[in-house]
């Protein structure tokens, strides 16, 4: 796909793809925050972890990339015709730290700090053949078992810095507009 819009763009179509990890945010949906590590809706007792310790991952807060893409479009007028940048996110260098954050976060709110288990690979493994949201998890285990860290020097040598919120921060209001920390779910300004 990449490749046709870059043809595209020698004919004079203007691109720009913003790449980053594993999307989170107050009511993002379908993400590997809010179906693999939590469950929307209901008070957090443990969080699942997809891999072992020691492999890191990349995690993007979803405002800090709008954010990010707002910055590029305002700037639009200096971006190439096939312009891609990398944003680094919140980088969990060992694989703990959103795990860790996230139990920061329930333990201060709730008062009641959850266990980490392991997730339940076996369980997508029975019923992918059925279930295409599991097979499609599946395809994508690789990436926690590879640590997958994106440069955003790019990035920031064109803006002069990458929107980012504070990971405990992020987590919170994730958590909260999930419904997931006693509270009804948060309104998400717009």
């Amino acid at each position: 796909m990449e490749r046709r819009l870059e043809e595209a763009s020698r004919s004079g179509a203007r691109v720009l793809i913003v790449r980053a990890g594993d999307f989170f945010g107050p009511k993002a949906g379908n993400n590997w925050f809010s179906q693999g590590l939590v469950k929307a809706g209901q008070p957090v007792k443990a969080v699942s972890y997809p891999d072992r310790p020691g492999v890191g991952h990349q995690w993007s807060y979803l405002p800090d990339v709008a954010r990010t893409m707002v910055a590029l479009l305002a700037r639009r007028d200096r971006l190439e015709p096939f312009a891609s940048f990398h944003m680094a996110g919140h980088r969990d260098a060992d694989g703990t730290q959103m795990s860790g954050a996230i139990r920061k976060v329930v333990a201060r709110r709730t008062g009641t700090e959850p266990r980490v288990t392991a997730f339940p690979w076996w369980l997508l493994t029975l019923a992918s053949p059925f279930v295409t949201t599991f097979r499609e998890m599946r395809e994508m285990r690789y990436l926690w078992q590879t640590p997958v860290l994106m440069d955003n020097a790019k990035l920031v040598a064109f803006l002069g810095r990458e929107p980012h919120t504070p990971l405990e921060a992020a987590v919170e209001a994730s958590l909260e507009g999930m419904g997931c920390l006693g509270t009804a779910p948060a309104a998400v300004a717009a």
